[in-house]
């Protein structure tokens, strides 16, 4: 499945397997020899009454993640199916997320209140501020940082097409600040309501999309006061919606959930 670019492989684990170690994963992300995929995304029986399933991530690199918008999506659509207006609560690493089912194929999730807090990430600073400042390839970098339930930095660039994000992604990303890592954005204002942006995630390098990504973008804007309450985020892959009404508040994300195709592997 992808959502708007970020592809995904869903799989219903069975009770009682193992969970796929690293190099399994690996292989199974791997473009050419495997199935190829961003994200895994393992769904378990939910222990707890109410929920539809327990879902778990990993990355193409094999490293396990907490939350990822684009894929919850995937997954309520996955569980679903096309049955418009469906509303269910699934199981995380970080809590209960909601998902509704919306028409024309588009899904929101509600992925909770943005965390400006430095532990929210974490991230490793004194004092905790609206944009930090970091000595990276020997210039100094303005952010802001944002828990997702998963940590991200964004950084505002002139145009996507000549950030540096090569460069100034990969060493955002594995900062020793930033002690788990960290998801690198860059974001591109056009207007307070229409947003660019490229996303360099952990363990799975540039995507065409990301979902906690496009939220953490919006998140940073509101804060520095460039943005309203709904944002259009046009990333490569495609284009998702950002809702925010402000803090006290959650915030949705929306965008499409595409069915690619279902097969069968082998453990």
């Amino acid at each position: 499945m992808h959502g708007a670019g970020n592809d995904f492989m869903v799989v219903r684990w069975p009770k009682g397997v193992d969970l796929p170690d690293g190099e399994i994963v690996r292989d199974w992300a791997d473009r050419r020899r495997g199935v190829g995929f961003d994200q895994l995304l393992i769904l378990e029986e939910a222990e707890q009454p109410g929920l539809a399933a327990f879902y778990r991530i990993f990355n193409s690199d094999g490293s396990e993640v907490e939350q990822c918008g684009n894929g919850v999506r995937c997954i309520a659509r996955y569980l679903a199916g096309d049955v418009e207006g469906t509303t269910m609560t699934l199981g995380s690493p970080v809590g209960a997320v909601e998902v509704r089912l919306l028409s024309g194929g588009e899904v929101t999730v509600n992925l909770g209140e943005p965390l400006y807090a430095p532990e929210a990430l974490p991230f490793q600073v004194n004092t905790e501020s609206d944009r930090y400042l970091l000595e990276l390839n020997n210039e100094t970098v303005e952010f802001g940082a944002v828990s997702m339930g998963n940590p991200h930095a964004v950084i505002q660039v002139n145009s996507v097409e000549t950030a540096p994000v090569g460069i100034l992604g990969p060493a955002l990303r594995s900062h020793p600040s930033f002690p788990e890592e960290v998801n690198v954005g860059f974001m591109e204002v056009r207007d307070s309501t229409r947003v660019r942006l490229r996303v360099v995630e952990r363990g799975a390098g540039e995507t065409r999309a990301c979902g906690t990504g496009a939220a953490a973008a919006v998140a940073v804007g509101r804060l520095w006061g460039f943005l309203e309450d709904r944002v259009r985020v046009e990333l490569t892959g495609g284009t998702l919606q950002v809702k925010w009404l402000g803090p006290g508040h959650s915030l949705w994300l929306s965008g499409p959930a595409t069915r690619v195709f279902e097969g069968r592997i082998e453990l």
